[in-house]
Formats: structure tokens, sequence, C-alpha cells
């Protein structure tokens, strides 16, 4: 059983300090699949260190060499990898069976198996309809270009299809039906895989991709900016804040950059340096809008619990995607926010903080449900709280395995319990 880390900081609240974090879970993850399709052709430069691209770089040498036999290929909680596993092992010779954790196993796959399936996929299901466990065998037999899928499900679902495109026969056009959620993970996915030499039409609601090769390139993955969201709510929660994130970039494929435009409100600057961005304080200017998260939910526990510690009664949507997550995120926070005295409500989507009742205990343990973001999301509280304990402290393994590590650089003291 997972340990859990007791978090504080003595002294004025004061973090002057440097942390380089990992590479980006989604930009690695989305360069190892290309990487896979196209046989070698395409390098990955900075790999990142999380347990989930761990998983899929692993996943991906075990099923590179064909074996006649069925393949048992276990994701465990990793869920980017199931989603574009499910489109990559379709396109590829031989047979799966494709799973991964009880969570996981509750977690919606038909949206993309259904997709794959009416373009010619040979993929079942051996459990609940819909979910997984999946059995796949491969390679598909194309019967269509053409598939139509929903614009507001997991943008991941849209990128594994995009992945694949250019390795089967007949290419694949996307008619995306509704609004597109998540826009920028889609473009992250279309910019890499044109760095790689992979062209594409985007008109409207249609998305096209022809059969066509792999250049020979490199694709060097940026630091995560989801990781570097935690340092924003830190910096924005102290009394005094000097925090420096070497080689993240201005213009980044990442669709979390955002958190820097977000965190201007809560009261932060970020700058770019020589080597990367600097964040520092600047009065904070809240307004009463309704702040759209739709295109970047993994910032979402981030920013409501750093808003809720600031007393803030700050609105939010574009969070349904918040449900199928590690866990139900948004019954997460509800549960651990009301810790503090805040309770999160929603009407028709609008989701609603109300900190009046917001209140400080001498010491807090707050679940995590499996979920690395809610240990990161809440860690910064301990600038507020005497002591913080995080159940399941092992969970940032999944997207940052060093942030105790890096909060202990930065002044905080973490205990082992």
């Amino acid at each position: 059983m997972s340990k859990n880390a007791i978090v504080s900081f003595a002294g004025n609240k004061h973090i002057h300090t440097e942390i380089t974090l990992t590479g980006s879970k989604s930009e690695c993850n989305r360069a190892l699949i290309i990487s896979a399709l196209s046989k070698g052709a395409v390098a990955v430069a900075n790999m990142s260190i999380a347990a989930d691209t761990v998983t899929l770089a692993r996943i991906l040498k075990q099923v590179s060499t064909h074996n006649p036999h069925q393949q048992t290929v276990d994701v465990g909680p990793a869920g980017t990898a199931m989603r574009f596993l499910t489109a990559f092992l379709s396109a590829l010779p031989g047979d799966f069976r494709l799973t991964g954790t009880e969570r996981m196993k509750q977690r919606p796959i038909g949206i993309l198996s259904e997709a794959l399936k009416t373009i010619g996929a040979n993929i079942s299901y051996l459990g609940e309809e819909g979910y997984p466990p999946l059995h796949i065998n491969g390679p598909l037999n194309q019967s269509a270009d053409t598939v139509k899928i929903k614009g507001d499900i997991s943008s991941q679902y849209i990128s594994a299809l995009l992945m694949v495109a250019p390795r089967l026969p007949e290419g694949l056009t996307l008619e995306i039906e509704g609004e597109l959620t998540s826009v920028p993970y889609v473009k992250m996915t279309l910019d890499m895989l044109t760095e790689a030499g992979i062209s594409h039409e985007w008109s409207a609601q249609q998305i096209s991709i022809k059969p066509q090769s792999f250049k020979a390139t490199t694709l060097t993955v940026e630091p995560d900016w989801s990781a570097a969201s935690y340092w924003y709510s830190i910096a924005a929660l102290a009394s005094e804040s000097a925090i420096e994130l070497p080689y993240l970039k201005e213009k980044s494929l990442q669709g979390d950059s955002r958190i820097r435009e977000i965190m201007t409100a809560f009261g932060l600057h970020t700058s770019n340096t020589a080597n990367g961005i600097a964040l520092s304080k600047i009065p904070a200017a809240f307004t009463d809008e309704v702040l759209d998260l739709k295109d970047c939910p993994d910032l979402a526990q981030t920013v409501i619990v750093c808003a809720a510690a600031m007393k803030k009664n700050l609105a939010f949507t574009g969070l349904e995607t918040l449900k199928i997550k590690e866990t139900d995120r948004i019954k997460a926070l509800q549960n651990e926010l009301a810790k503090i005295g805040v309770t999160l409500t929603e009407d028709h989507l609008v989701y609603t903080l109300n900190c009046d009742g917001l209140h400080f205990p001498e010491r807090v343990t707050f679940a995590t449900y499996e979920d690395h973001r809610m240990a990161m999301a809440f860690a910064p509280l301990s600038l507020l709280i005497n002591e913080v304990v995080l159940e399941e402290m092992d969970v940032v393994e999944k997207s940052y395995p060093d942030f105790w590590k890096d909060l202990q650089t930065a002044g905080f003291t973490v205990i082992t319990a």
C-alpha cells in the first residue's frame, strides 16, 4: 500500500527557487506512438519520466516484434496509453488483449473502438460493452476512409485516430460532430505529425490525412506545462515568490500553457528568460467572468483549489470530461474542498465555488482517489495549513515522479508516513 505524504512549510512563506520539470507526458506519449508508426524513422528526445510514458514505451517495445500468439497488453492506470494503443494495435499485425486496472475497466472506450470498427477494425469487448478489456485482431481490413466522431468527447480519441491515419491504406477523414473539445490537444497531435513529415487538411469540421510516409526526424519533448501549473499555484499562495522554470517555451504545443494567462488574474506575472520562464507576484485582478476550461481540463483541479484557497467564489465551465478521468474529479473536488469549508456546486454545466465558510485547520488529510492531480493540486495548501496529509503519495509517479523532491528543493518539508 502506498504511503502518505505529510507536507508543511515553516517560516515566512517566501519561495525563491528553480525547478526543472520532466518532459510533457502529453507530447511524449504522442511522440512515442508516432515513432513506433514510423518504424524508427522518428526519434524522441527529452523523454518524460512519468509512469504513464514509461509504461507506453515498454508496451511499444513489447509489441514491436510480431508474435503469432495472443499478447496481453496491460496499461495499468495509463488512460492515454489505453486510448492510443486501441488505435495503434488495430493497425498492427497481431492478436492482442488490451487491459488495465479495475478503474481503467470503468472508463469508456466505446466511442473510439466503434469508430475504428466502422473502418474495418476487428475489436470486441471482453467484459462490459463499450469498456476495456478489448480483444483486438489486427491489422484492420480497411472498409471505409471516413469516420464520424463527436467533438465533445476526449480529444485523445481523435488524436489516436489521427496518428494511425497515415499508415492506413486509404488514409482517414474525421468528420467532427458538434463543438470540438480540447482543441489544443488536437492541434498538438497535428503539429507533431507535421514535424514528422505528415501533411493534413483541416477544413471546418473535417480533418483529412492521406496515406504517406514519415520522414526521418527527432521530436524533442518540451517540459510539462501541466506540472508547471502546480508551481503557479504555489507562487500564488506564497507571500512572496520568484520561481524559475527552465526550458518552457512561450509558444508551446501544449494546451496547458494557458495556465500563464489564467494565473495573471491570480496575481502572477510570467516573464520569458533566456532559459525558460520566471514567475513573480503582481496584484490579483479577479473578474466575475465564468472561466472556461474546456481547452485545458487537466488544469481544473489546480485552478479550482487555488481559487478556493484564495477565497474567490469563481465559476467554471468546460469540466464535463473530469467525471471520466482517473476518478470522478468533480466529486473528488467536492469531497475534499468540504474539508476546508468550501463547496463546489453544479448548475447546468456551470460549477461555482462558495468560499464563504473557508477555514484552515491545523492539520487536514486529503484523499487522492488514485489520482495524481488531486495530490499535486492540494499540496500547495501546506502554505496555509500547518500540516497537509496527502494519501497515497506515490500517485504522482503517473505524471510527475519528482514532485515531492522538488517541493523539498523549494523549502517544503515532506515526511513519509
